[in-house]
């Protein structure tokens, strides 16, 4: 006879005596209810006991990524991305040579003039 495992067949692992009631599942919740910007909502579960100040305005949904809110009518805005630069577009940002060399003397300067004042 060939046996897997020490499981008994249609038992789960880790169940035992205890039911549901002792693992909290039938503890009195409140449902709160946040929309994102697109219109997704997300239900979250509080304690019936835990205080409005500690229930938290805004969440990530699950469904976007982005900030939800408890407003339905006024969610959070969308975040402002900004477009992808290319390697070149950054290369036409840098600095020229008497810039850089202009900022670094400024730079200097400060550095030796906290020296002496200390």
């Amino acid at each position: 006879m060939a046996t897997g495992g020490n499981a008994i067949r249609g038992t789960r692992v880790g169940a035992g005596p205890m039911g549901e009631q002792d693992h909290g599942f039938h503890a009195d919740r409140i449902a709160i209810s946040y929309w994102d910007a697109l219109g997704n909502e997300t239900v979250r579960y509080f304690s019936a006991g835990i205080p409005d100040e500690e229930i938290p305005d805004t969440i990530d949904s699950p469904h976007s990524g982005l900030p939800a809110g408890r407003d339905k009518q006024n969610p959070p805005a969308l975040a402002k991305t900004e477009p992808y630069k290319t390697h070149l577009a950054y290369v036409k940002e840098r600095r020229t040579e008497e810039e850089a060399e202009t900022l670094l003397d400024d730079a200097l300067q400060q550095l030796r003039e906290r020296r002496g004042q200390d």
